[in-house]
C-alpha cells in the first residue's frame, strides 16, 4: 500500500503565514480549534489545472466535496469559509456538500485557507467533475482522470503519513501519478459497492475486487494504515481506475452496481 500512501500525503505547508496583528486575532478568536484546512491558493492551481486539462472533460464543470473521515464526523451544519490576515469569506456549500471557490486577490496575497468549521482529521477533501447528461450510476473515465490532476494539484488529500508525505502531491502529479497504471488515486461512490464495470463500445469489463475497498480484501489494512488513509470510513465506496491505461478512452463508462441493489435482487 505504499503507493496509496503517497498519494494519500498532504504536502508540507507553504511557507509560514505572517505574523498575526490585531485585526487576524479578532478573526480567529471564534475558529474551530486544530481546523480542518486546505490552502486557497493551492486550490485555485487545481482550478487553473482544470481550465488547461479540459480536454479529458469537456463538456464538465468543477466542484469540490468535503467528506467524511471519522464516524463521529457531522457532515450536517458545516459552515465554510476562507480565512486570511483580515477578512473571512463564507463559501456556499450545497446539499451534497460540494462548493466552488470565487477568485479574491486579497485572499490569495494572504495566502488564505479554507476552512469549515470541524476539527483536523474529521474531513477529506475532492474534486467533483462530472460530465451532464450520463446515464444514471454511471461515470465517465475522462472525467475521473481528470479528478486525479486536480485533486492531487490542489493537495485535497486530508492524512498526513510521516514517510509518504516527503513527496508532495503536485509533485507527484507533474511526475505522472496519475497517468501511471500504478497510481492508486482514491475514488468514492455516492453508496457502498457492490461490483464497478468499465464499457467503451462492445468492450466491457468488470473491475477486479482488488480495485474495491481499498484492496483491502486482498492486503488489510492495519489500524495505523487505515488511521492515516482518507478512506477510513469510506472503504465499502472505495474503488481505484485504471487511469493511465489509455486502451480505455476518456468517453469510457464506469457502470457502478451498489450494495443496496444487489440485495434488492436477491431478496
Amino acid at each position: 500500500m505504499l503507493a496509496c500512501a503517497a498519494a494519500c500525503a498532504d504536502e508540507p505547508q507553504d511557507k509560514p503565514r505572517a505574523a498575526a496583528g490585531a485585526e487576524r486575532q479578532a478573526v480567529m478568536v471564534t475558529a474551530t480549534r486544530d481546523p480542518v484546512d486546505k490552502s486557497y491558493r493551492k486550490m485555485l492551481r487545481g482550478m487553473d489545472l482544470f481550465e488547461e486539462m479540459r480536454s479529458l472533460a469537456p463538456e464538465a464543470s468543477l466542484r469540490y466535496k468535503l467528506l467524511p473521515r471519522q464516524r463521529d464526523t457531522k457532515m450536517d451544519g458545516i459552515v465554510l469559509e476562507i480565512v486570511g490576515d483580515s477578512d473571512r469569506i463564507p463559501v456556499p456549500l450545497a446539499a451534497d456538500r460540494t462548493f466552488s471557490l470565487e477568485r479574491r486577490q486579497q485572499a490569495l496575497d494572504e495566502d488564505a485557507s479554507v476552512r469549515p468549521n470541524r476539527k483536523a482529521g474529521g474531513l477529506t477533501w475532492r474534486t467533483e467533475i462530472r460530465t451532464p447528461g450520463l446515464p444514471p450510476n454511471t461515470r465517465r473515465l475522462g472525467d475521473l482522470r481528470l479528478e486525479c490532476h486536480v485533486g492531487m494539484e490542489a493537495d485535497l488529500v486530508s492524512n498526513v503519513h510521516p514517510i509518504a508525505g516527503l513527496v508532495p502531491n503536485p509533485v507527484l502529479r507533474r511526475l505522472g501519478f496519475c497517468n501511471s497504471s500504478e497510481g492508486l488515486y482514491y475514488f468514492f461512490s455516492e453508496r457502498p459497492l457492490f461490483s464497478v464495470t468499465m464499457v467503451a463500445g462492445a468492450r466491457r469489463e468488470i473491475l477486479s475486487v482488488d480495485a474495491l475497498y481499498a484492496g483491502a480484501i486482498s492486503d488489510p489494512l492495519s489500524e495505523t494504515d487505515l488511521s492515516y488513509c482518507d478512506c477510513q470510513v469510506l472503504l465499502d465506496r472505495t474503488y481505484f481506475m485504471p487511469l493511465g491505461d489509455r486502451s480505455w478512452p476518456d468517453d469510457t463508462l464506469i457502470e457502478f452496481e451498489f450494495m443496496d441493489d444487489a440485495n434488492d435482487r436477491q431478496g
